[in-house]
């Protein structure tokens, strides 16, 4: 049943793309400007009016996180039955299932990760490499698979790719074909080979096509500026000859061409799909007008760039953002840290600030330093909330508890659970102990998200389903994270750190692109502060002075030096 009118609340922008529920749409929309929004209630709508049988769409997101988000809204909105998967879930779904009828046994099992079979193919070559090496080749061995590349054809281009140090061009081909064969002996496949193996099959098997085609009508699309060449293929096979589809992007949150992605379908879908629909969403509702401001000078003139509107109005205690310069790393870590603390103190809270670097190392001193604070912290991208032996403790004694008829409210019956794992009303002394007793906190915090009248069952249903869609609670505490880790979130307070040349835009980025690139990458560091935005940098390098980021001039932040 929805729940409230899938069109209540959108603005004239967003309702226009909510109403267009047939035939090609592009959706480009800036950041802040409610694009989850605006498809779920899209969705929603589509399911209402029944012009979209549930079970026939597919929302496909890049991250489960996101897909577990996307569920929940669509859920909340009555579009039950609508599918939110990952390209990589959906594949691996459906390869697992035409594997038998087509190829005959079960699929290859899919390795977790690269790292460790290029380190065996690595040493059958009678070579040693150090861990970064070893990554920068998994990484390469991905960006040639979602480039639908042939190690012939890879081999051809091999002087316009990056080297790892320690290897020449010849052996980092060979480490190529020596990590296939070594799959294929131990009949595994890696997460790219799922999207390879299933478009191949779809390709050449017409039962199969035909069968995915008449499961799946409508597609919805996110982050499709984020798209790889290997994604996009797959997403063709998928429609057929057939155009309904909605995808949903901004170009200037392009950050993942190392890996292959490629804003260009984005930008000629209508060339793709003539007769297309393109929509703009640029009102932006997270930000206040001065960091809008910024963001829009950092971004002026370049391809595909949106002018977003602050629609937020501007307020006494609003300024621009300005970056502070310090001598060192330690010096801007511990002013980074004592300004948090002095945040927190003035009542925000310490789930609405983030810190975001450029790298995950950066993040280190931080950490130390919040610490020293007595600031707790928590690194985005870390172990999962429900992986935590606590919580996996306390979801089971939720489910337990629900199969007893208890009429006491919601609230006092998932406190008393939460006890019985050793939570209480004070918070304890302690690193370690602070942590336990934030993350059962955030077990209870999700009753105030339920319904008027939900019961014990429902609510531990509800754990189950966030713990499969990993659709995480908030835990009190400042968020660490990298900013490519970042995209899609937002915090009120956003202190962005390293903005010197060599850390951001990063040393290794030297010719047009990769600075392009560098540019959005700060872009969405900007763009995820709600009400402030504090920057900072610093001039003592590893090897030589640093000098304060270019991005800053090109934004016109003032620079204060300490």
């Amino acid at each position: 049943m929805i729940r409230e009118d899938p069109l209540a609340g959108l603005d004239p922008e967003q309702r226009e793309v909510a109403e267009c529920l047939r035939g090609p749409v592009a959706v480009r929309a800036g950041a802040g400007t409610g694009k989850t929004r605006t498809i779920t209630h899209r969705i929603a709508h589509g399911v209402q009016s029944g012009a979209y049988a549930p079970d026939r769409v597919l929302a496909v997101t890049f991250t489960r996180k996101a897909a577990g988000e996307l569920q929940s809204r669509l859920r909340a909105l009555g579009a039950e039955g609508v599918r939110a998967q990952t390209f990589h879930g959906a594949a691996l779904a459906q390869l697992g299932h035409f594997w038998p009828q087509l190829v005959g046994g079960t699929a290859p099992q899919v390795l977790p990760g690269k790292v460790a079979a290029v380190s065996q193919a690595v040493e059958a070559m009678g070579l040693r490499l150090p861990s970064e090496a070893l990554r920068d080749i998994a990484s390469e061995i991905e960006w040639r698979k979602v480039s639908m590349l042939s190690l012939e054809r890879y081999a051809a281009r091999i002087d316009e790719r990056p080297v790892p140090q320690g290897i020449s061009a010849e052996q980092l081909i060979q480490v190529h074909e020596s990590y296939t064969e070594l799959l294929e002996a131990r009949r595994q496949i890696d997460f790219e080979d799922v999207l390879l193996l299933l478009t191949g099959m779809l390709e050449t098997e017409p039962r199969a096509a035909v069968h995915v085609r008449e499961r799946y009508r409508f597609f919805t699309v996110d982050e499709y500026q984020d798209v790889s060449p290997l994604q996009h293929a797959l997403l063709r096979v998928w429609l057929g000859d057939r155009n309904d589809v909605c995808v949903v992007g901004d170009a200037s949150q392009t950050i993942y061409g190392f890996a292959g992605a490629s804003s260009t379908p984005l930008l000629r879908f209508g060339a793709e799909y003539p007769g297309a629909r393109e929509f703009r969403l640029e009102r932006n509702y997270r930000s206040t007008p001065p960091i809008v401001q910024t963001a829009n000078r950092l971004m002026r003139d370049r391809p595909g760039a949106l002018t977003l509107r602050a629609m937020r109005p501007e307020s006494e205690g609003d300024e621009l953002p300005r970056v502070e310069w310090f001598a060192s790393e330690h010096d801007e870590a511990a002013a980074v840290a004592a300004s948090i603390r002095a945040s927190i103190e003035a009542g925000t809270p310490a789930s609405e600030i983030a810190v975001l670097s450029r790298t995950n190392a950066q993040s280190a001193r931080v950490e130390t330093e919040l610490a020293h604070q007595g600031v707790g912290s928590r690194v985005h991208g870390g172990q999962r909330f429900f992986d935590r032996a606590d919580v996996r403790q306390a979801v089971l004694l939720m489910r337990g508890q629900a199969k007893v008829a208890d009429p006491r409210p919601l609230f006092q019956v998932v406190s008393d659970v939460l006890r019985s794992c050793g939570w209480t009303s004070q918070e304890p002394e302690g690193a370690a102990q602070r942590e336990r007793w934030e993350a059962l906190g955030a077990i209870l915090s999700l009753v105030d998200e339920m319904p008027a009248g939900t019961t014990m069952d429902a609510f531990s249903e509800e754990l189950l389903a966030r713990q499969k869609a990993h659709h995480e609670p908030t835990l009190e505490a400042v968020t660490l994270s990298a900013i490519h880790a970042a995209k899609g979130l937002e915090w009120s307070l956003v202190h962005v750190v390293g903005l010197s040349e060599g850390l951001l835009p990063i040393a290794h980025a030297v010719d047009e692109e990769d600075i392009d690139e560098e540019r959005r990458l700060c872009y969405v560091a900007f763009t995820r502060a709600r009400d402030e935005l504090r920057l900072s940098g610093s001039a003592a390098g590893a090897r030589a002075a640093r000098m304060p980021s270019r991005f800053l001039a090109e934004a016109g932040i003032t620079l204060t030096e300490h």
